[in-house]
Protein backbone atom coordinates (compact mmCIF):
# COMPACT_ATOMS: atom_id res chain seq x y z
CA UNK A 1 0.00 0.00 0.00
CA UNK A 2 2.74 2.44 0.96
CA UNK A 3 5.42 1.70 -1.59
CA UNK A 4 8.58 3.80 -1.41
CA UNK A 5 8.68 6.66 -3.92
CA UNK A 6 10.78 5.87 -6.97
CA UNK A 7 12.83 8.64 -8.60
CA UNK A 8 11.91 12.29 -8.79
CA UNK A 9 10.14 12.30 -12.15
CA UNK A 10 7.07 10.63 -10.68
CA UNK A 11 5.95 14.05 -9.49
CA UNK A 12 7.27 16.00 -12.44
CA UNK A 13 9.88 17.65 -10.24
CA UNK A 14 13.56 16.79 -10.25
CA UNK A 15 15.29 15.94 -7.02
CA UNK A 16 18.41 17.79 -5.94
CA UNK A 17 16.97 21.28 -6.28
CA UNK A 18 18.79 24.13 -4.53
CA UNK A 19 17.32 27.15 -2.77
CA UNK A 20 18.81 30.55 -3.47
CA UNK A 21 20.63 32.03 -0.49
CA UNK A 22 18.71 35.33 -0.39
CA UNK A 23 17.89 36.33 3.18
CA UNK A 24 17.46 32.80 4.49
CA UNK A 25 19.69 31.52 7.23
CA UNK A 26 21.87 28.57 6.24
CA UNK A 27 19.94 26.21 8.53
CA UNK A 28 16.59 27.36 7.11
CA UNK A 29 17.85 26.96 3.56
CA UNK A 30 19.05 23.42 4.26
CA UNK A 31 15.67 22.51 5.80
CA UNK A 32 13.82 23.92 2.80
CA UNK A 33 16.06 22.09 0.34
CA UNK A 34 15.55 18.84 2.20
CA UNK A 35 11.79 19.39 2.23
CA UNK A 36 11.32 20.19 -1.46
CA UNK A 37 13.62 17.33 -2.49
CA UNK A 38 11.97 14.78 -0.22
CA UNK A 39 10.30 12.16 -2.48
CA UNK A 40 7.60 11.52 0.12
CA UNK A 41 6.71 15.22 0.16
CA UNK A 42 6.44 15.18 -3.61
CA UNK A 43 4.40 11.98 -3.60
CA UNK A 44 2.03 13.40 -0.97
CA UNK A 45 1.30 16.36 -3.25
CA UNK A 46 0.79 14.04 -6.21
CA UNK A 47 -1.63 11.77 -4.35
CA UNK A 48 -3.52 14.55 -2.60
CA UNK A 49 -2.35 14.05 0.98
CA UNK A 50 -1.80 17.06 3.21
CA UNK A 51 1.55 15.79 4.53
CA UNK A 52 4.17 13.11 3.97
CA UNK A 53 3.10 11.63 7.34
CA UNK A 54 0.34 9.82 5.43
CA UNK A 55 2.87 7.28 4.22
CA UNK A 56 3.99 6.48 7.77
CA UNK A 57 0.45 5.37 8.63
CA UNK A 58 -0.02 3.54 5.34
CA UNK A 59 3.28 1.72 5.73
CA UNK A 60 2.49 0.64 9.29
CA UNK A 61 -0.95 -0.51 8.20
CA UNK A 62 0.46 -2.49 5.28
CA UNK A 63 2.26 -4.76 7.75
CA UNK A 64 -0.02 -4.65 10.78
CA UNK A 65 -3.52 -4.15 9.28
CA UNK A 66 -4.69 -1.66 11.90
CA UNK A 67 -7.04 0.12 9.49
CA UNK A 68 -8.75 -3.07 8.34
CA UNK A 69 -12.31 -3.16 9.61
CA UNK A 70 -12.01 0.18 11.40
CA UNK A 71 -15.43 1.82 11.72
CA UNK A 72 -14.68 4.81 13.96
CA UNK A 73 -11.30 6.52 14.42
CA UNK A 74 -10.00 9.28 16.69
CA UNK A 75 -6.95 11.23 15.49
CA UNK A 76 -4.96 13.10 18.17
CA UNK A 77 -2.56 15.85 17.14
CA UNK A 78 -4.12 15.66 13.70
CA UNK A 79 -2.86 18.82 11.94
CA UNK A 80 -2.50 19.21 9.04
CA UNK A 81 -4.78 16.20 8.52
CA UNK A 82 -3.20 13.48 6.38
CA UNK A 83 -4.01 10.71 8.87
CA UNK A 84 -7.58 11.97 9.12
CA UNK A 85 -7.83 11.86 5.32
CA UNK A 86 -6.95 8.17 5.40
CA UNK A 87 -9.25 7.53 8.36
CA UNK A 88 -12.25 9.09 6.61
CA UNK A 89 -11.64 6.95 3.55
CA UNK A 90 -11.31 3.59 5.33
CA UNK A 91 -14.35 4.21 7.57
CA UNK A 92 -16.56 5.58 4.75
CA UNK A 93 -17.10 8.60 6.95
CA UNK A 94 -19.20 11.41 5.51
CA UNK A 95 -20.56 14.74 6.68
CA UNK A 96 -23.94 13.03 7.14
CA UNK A 97 -22.42 10.14 9.11
CA UNK A 98 -19.28 11.30 10.93
CA UNK A 99 -17.00 8.43 11.93
CA UNK A 100 -13.72 10.29 12.37
CA UNK A 101 -12.89 12.89 15.02
CA UNK A 102 -9.66 14.90 14.88
CA UNK A 103 -8.20 17.23 17.48
CA UNK A 104 -5.36 19.73 17.43
CA UNK A 105 -4.79 23.11 19.01
CA UNK A 106 -3.55 24.25 15.58
CA UNK A 107 -6.11 25.35 13.03
CA UNK A 108 -6.98 22.76 10.37
CA UNK A 109 -8.77 23.20 7.08
CA UNK A 110 -12.01 21.25 6.95
CA UNK A 111 -12.01 17.66 5.68
CA UNK A 112 -15.06 15.79 4.35
CA UNK A 113 -16.28 13.26 6.88
CA UNK A 114 -14.08 14.54 9.71
CA UNK A 115 -15.22 16.41 12.80
CA UNK A 116 -12.33 18.73 13.69
CA UNK A 117 -11.88 20.09 17.20
CA UNK A 118 -9.44 23.00 17.54
CA UNK A 119 -8.60 22.26 21.13
CA UNK A 120 -5.65 21.20 23.25
CA UNK A 121 -5.98 17.47 23.90
CA UNK A 122 -4.83 18.09 27.47
CA UNK A 123 -7.96 20.16 28.09
CA UNK A 124 -10.04 18.23 30.66
CA UNK A 125 -13.12 18.38 28.44
CA UNK A 126 -11.35 17.06 25.32
CA UNK A 127 -12.15 13.34 25.85
CA UNK A 128 -15.88 13.97 26.16
CA UNK A 129 -15.94 16.18 23.07
CA UNK A 130 -14.01 13.60 21.04
CA UNK A 131 -16.37 10.76 21.91
CA UNK A 132 -19.39 12.89 21.09
CA UNK A 133 -17.79 14.01 17.83
CA UNK A 134 -16.97 10.51 16.60
CA UNK A 135 -20.52 9.35 17.24
CA UNK A 136 -19.75 6.06 18.94
CA UNK A 137 -17.05 3.78 20.31
CA UNK A 138 -13.81 3.99 18.30
CA UNK A 139 -11.78 0.92 17.42
CA UNK A 140 -8.66 2.86 16.50
CA UNK A 141 -6.96 5.75 18.32
CA UNK A 142 -4.12 7.47 16.48
CA UNK A 143 -1.72 9.97 18.01
CA UNK A 144 0.90 11.94 16.09
CA UNK A 145 1.28 14.42 18.94
CA UNK A 146 4.74 15.74 19.75
CA UNK A 147 5.95 18.53 21.99
CA UNK A 148 8.09 21.21 20.36
CA UNK A 149 11.75 20.29 20.23
CA UNK A 150 14.11 22.22 22.45
CA UNK A 151 17.36 20.75 21.19
CA UNK A 152 17.84 18.96 24.50
CA UNK A 153 17.20 15.30 23.73
CA UNK A 154 16.21 14.24 27.25
CA UNK A 155 13.78 17.13 27.67
CA UNK A 156 12.21 16.52 24.25
CA UNK A 157 11.84 12.84 25.04
CA UNK A 158 10.16 13.45 28.40
CA UNK A 159 7.68 15.99 27.03
CA UNK A 160 6.65 13.86 24.06
CA UNK A 161 6.42 10.75 26.23
CA UNK A 162 4.04 12.63 28.51
CA UNK A 163 1.74 13.19 25.53
CA UNK A 164 2.12 9.55 24.54
CA UNK A 165 1.18 8.46 28.06
CA UNK A 166 -1.95 10.62 28.15
CA UNK A 167 -2.97 9.35 24.70
CA UNK A 168 -2.46 5.74 25.79
CA UNK A 169 -4.64 6.13 28.87
CA UNK A 170 -7.30 7.81 26.77
CA UNK A 171 -7.20 4.89 24.31
CA UNK A 172 -7.73 2.37 27.09
CA UNK A 173 -10.66 4.40 28.36
CA UNK A 174 -12.48 4.63 25.04
CA UNK A 175 -11.48 1.80 22.68
CA UNK A 176 -13.79 -1.01 21.68
CA UNK A 177 -12.57 -4.52 22.42
CA UNK A 178 -10.13 -5.65 19.74
CA UNK A 179 -9.21 -2.05 18.88
CA UNK A 180 -5.73 -0.65 18.32
CA UNK A 181 -3.62 2.30 19.50
CA UNK A 182 -0.80 3.92 17.50
CA UNK A 183 1.27 6.82 18.86
CA UNK A 184 4.40 8.77 18.06
CA UNK A 185 7.25 8.43 20.51
CA UNK A 186 10.97 9.15 20.47
CA UNK A 187 13.94 6.83 20.41
CA UNK A 188 15.43 6.50 23.85
CA UNK A 189 13.05 4.03 25.34
CA UNK A 190 9.40 4.07 26.34
CA UNK A 191 8.79 4.35 30.07
CA UNK A 192 8.48 0.96 31.73
CA UNK A 193 5.21 1.79 33.50
CA UNK A 194 3.56 2.83 30.24
CA UNK A 195 4.73 -0.31 28.44
CA UNK A 196 3.51 -2.51 31.28
CA UNK A 197 0.10 -0.82 31.24
CA UNK A 198 -0.22 -1.35 27.50
CA UNK A 199 0.92 -4.98 27.71
CA UNK A 200 -1.72 -5.59 30.37
CA UNK A 201 -4.46 -4.11 28.21
CA UNK A 202 -3.43 -5.15 24.68
CA UNK A 203 -2.46 -8.47 23.15
CA UNK A 204 0.65 -7.14 21.40
CA UNK A 205 2.84 -4.07 21.94
CA UNK A 206 5.76 -3.10 19.69
CA UNK A 207 7.89 -0.21 18.45
CA UNK A 208 8.07 0.61 14.74
CA UNK A 209 10.35 2.82 12.64
CA UNK A 210 8.70 3.09 9.20
CA UNK A 211 10.93 3.64 6.18
CA UNK A 212 9.01 6.83 5.40
CA UNK A 213 10.21 8.33 8.69
CA UNK A 214 13.32 10.34 7.96
CA UNK A 215 16.48 8.45 8.85
CA UNK A 216 17.86 11.34 10.89
CA UNK A 217 14.62 11.67 12.87
CA UNK A 218 14.50 10.22 16.38
CA UNK A 219 10.77 9.52 16.10
CA UNK A 220 9.37 6.01 16.39
CA UNK A 221 5.83 4.71 16.70
CA UNK A 222 4.37 2.70 19.55
CA UNK A 223 1.72 0.24 18.40
CA UNK A 224 -0.61 -1.59 20.78
CA UNK A 225 -2.80 -4.15 19.02
CA UNK A 226 -5.89 -6.01 20.16
CA UNK A 227 -7.42 -4.18 23.12
CA UNK A 228 -8.54 -6.77 25.67
CA UNK A 229 -11.60 -4.82 26.70
CA UNK A 230 -13.00 -3.15 29.80
CA UNK A 231 -12.55 -6.26 31.93
CA UNK A 232 -8.78 -5.79 31.85
CA UNK A 233 -6.77 -4.39 34.77
CA UNK A 234 -7.84 -0.82 34.03
CA UNK A 235 -5.77 2.31 33.83
CA UNK A 236 -5.11 3.27 37.43
CA UNK A 237 -1.69 4.90 37.85
CA UNK A 238 -0.18 5.48 41.28
CA UNK A 239 1.99 8.41 42.28
CA UNK A 240 5.12 8.15 44.43
CA UNK A 241 3.02 8.12 47.61
CA UNK A 242 0.75 5.33 46.41
CA UNK A 243 -2.26 7.46 45.56
CA UNK A 244 -4.11 7.15 42.26
CA UNK A 245 -3.29 9.98 39.89
CA UNK A 246 -4.56 11.31 36.59
CA UNK A 247 -1.90 11.23 33.84
CA UNK A 248 -3.18 14.63 32.73
CA UNK A 249 -1.48 16.16 35.75
CA UNK A 250 1.84 17.95 35.35
CA UNK A 251 0.82 19.40 32.02
CA UNK A 252 3.96 20.41 30.10
CA UNK A 253 4.63 23.83 28.61
CA UNK A 254 2.79 25.06 25.54
CA UNK A 255 2.69 22.32 22.94
CA UNK A 256 3.48 22.78 19.32
CA UNK A 257 4.18 20.19 16.69
CA UNK A 258 5.98 20.06 13.42
CA UNK A 259 4.15 17.48 11.37
CA UNK A 260 5.96 16.53 8.22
Amino acid sequence: MAKPPIAGNRTGRKLGQKVKKGKLKASSRRWLERHINDPYVQRAKLEGYRARAAFKLLEIDEKHQILKGATRIIDLGAAPGSWSQIAAKVTDSSDDDIRVAAIDFLEMAQLPGVKILQLDFLDPDAPRQLIEAVGGTPNLVLSDMAAPTTGHQKTDHIRTMHLCEVAAHFAVEVLAEGGHFLAKTFQGGTEKDLLNMLKQNFRQVLHIKPASSRQESVEMFLLAKGFKGKNGPGIVVLDDEGFARDPREDIPADEDQDQD
